[in-house]
């Protein structure tokens, strides 16, 4: 039995942040070379404190979702994972056993060498022209392989200019040039350099968003997927541009080469992790005979079981959406009835108007999407199996922008937790309130609160800086 993890930035504001993990989760879940595709964030839940405890397999492949190394998966995935390991990650990955799991950890996806084939692939849709061995029609084509590059880490314009090197040996184009937005060479000045009367330009980014579908093409004067310049040093030249890199579909062939040369596909896999089996049929048990988890109802029916929000009890079938997928399920409860984005899906702001009907392997998939973790984290509670982390320990593992909630003093965490865990179903076990019954137990609202969740992080870090701008305009 094997788990593959797809780890993403996530965000607590924007909700279109975790659709691309989403999207080749499902991809890689469909080719069922995985017993399981797990997706867990850094600013959504699963949270990375959180993700491997939802892992079914005591074998365990987690694949960064970023397009570069970095921050992120050099140091807060390892931290918050509880790797062990801080620094550049090696070309095999990491591996170590964590709670009965053996976890591989691997490079980000977006410094394979495979990825070069996707930025041919973009190139080649908007570019029809582009053959397996360059341009058909015979026109001179340049590709500009665009990164967005920073000053504050060498590996971000790094894998820009290893994949330029690459496609540059291929002989596709008569021209290849590695640019960026935020550090030289700029894309601005991509007409000095460029000859080649026909350009493409293929943003190596993770994702659709302000860069990709504004600053860039405004920056550059783009009018559309074709645009021309008919005035430029080098004569008149056409600039084809492309989508990012990091929604191409052909990701998912990358993620699936990363997880094989971690050794986590193919093989015979490790076993069934006994305490998260044990937590489900524990869940399975209290579910067939009806049961509320949180906000959330569920009720059996003839050998499947409907799953609603507690306050459309009694409501007909016929007034509410129905969903019959988990993905169906995870897409409704990820945005309250206002369309406001749910990072914390144990905030009292589960919408309404939807039922969904589902069998009972479709029921655990969408009770976790519903609850992340909740499962898990609530039966391992009920075993004593669950350490709760103070407040003092999560605010001393902060790094970057986050290290300053160090400097938060006691009431300004509580002054902020009790702002916003008020409105949480959780019980906070790391401020040291007790939880004597669980919804395991037939009541509802019991659901342990191990540690601080990032959401109340980022709050807390709002805070100190707020008293910090205040103090410093009071002199």
């Amino acid at each position: 039995m094997r788990s593959l993890v797809l780890i993403g930035h996530g965000s607590h504001l924007n909700g279109e942040s975790a659709v691309a993990a989403y999207r080749y989760a499902e991809l890689i879940r469909a080719r069922g070379l995985f017993d399981e595709v797990i997706e867990g964030y850094w600013k959504e839940e699963p949270s990375l404190r959180q993700v491997l405890r939802t892992t079914a397999s005591t074998d365990v492949t987690v694949i960064p979702m970023f397009i570069s190394e970095g921050y992120f998966t050099e140091t807060v995935i390892p931290r918050e994972l509880g790797l062990g390991h801080q620094g550049p990650v090696p070309p095999e990955g990491i591996a170590r056993v964590i709670g009965g799991r053996t976890v591989r950890y691997t490079l980000p996806y977006g410094v394979h060498p495979g990825m070069a084939d996707v930025i041919v692939a973009r190139a080649r849709e908007v570019l029809p022209e582009l053959g397996p061995d360059g341009p058909a029609d015979g026109v001179e084509t340049a590709l500009i392989v665009l990164g967005h590059g920073t000053t504050r880490n060498e590996n971000s314009s790094r894998v820009i200019y290893e994949n330029a090197e690459r496609l540059r040996a291929g002989g596709l184009f008569s021209e290849v040039h590695a640019l960026f937005l935020d550090e030289e060479p700029r894309v601005t000045g991509w007409a000095d350099l460029v000859r080649a009367p026909r350009v493409v330009i293929v943003p190596f980014f993770a994702s659709e968003g302000w860069h990709t579908l504004e600053t860039i093409p405004e920056e550059l004067g783009l009018s559309g997927v074709v645009t021309p310049f008919p005035d430029t040093p080098h004569g008149p030249q056409q600039v084809h541009y492309a989508r990012p890199v990091g929604t191409h579909a052909a990701v998912a062939e990358v993620i699936l080469h990363l997880a094989e040369e971690a050794r986590g596909a193919g093989g015979p896999g490790g076993d069934t992790e006994r305490g998260h089996e044990a937590a489900w049929q524990a869940f399975l048990k209290l579910a067939r005979r009806g049961a509320r988890v949180g906000e959330l109802l569920v009720t059996p029916e003839l050998g499947v079981f409907e799953i609603r929000n507690a306050l459309d009890e009694g409501r007909p079938g016929g007034d509410l959406m129905t969903l019959v997928t988990p993905e169906g399920v995870r897409d409704r409860v990820r945005f309250t009835d206002g369309g406001e984005h749910r990072p914390v899906h144990t905030l009292r702001s589960l919408p309404r108007g939807w039922r969904a009907v589902l069998n009972e392997a479709d029921l655990r998939r969408s009770v976790h999407y519903t609850y992340p973790a909740v499962v898990e984290e609530t039966y391992a509670h009920g075993c004593h199996a669950l350490r709760p982390t103070p407040w003092a320990t999560t605010a001393r593992r902060q790094t970057g922008i986050y290290a300053k909630v160090q400097r938060a003093v006691p009431e300004q965490v509580e002054r902020v937790a009790e702002r916003v865990c008020a409105a949480c179903l959780r019980t906070r076990l790391w401020a040291g309130e007790r939880l004597t019954h669980s919804f395991l137990d037939g009541v509802p609202g019991g659901i342990p609160c191990a540690e601080a969740c990032t959401f109340l992080v980022a709050e807390v870090r709002e805070e100190v800086a707020r008293k910090k701008a205040a103090a410093a305009s009071d002199d």
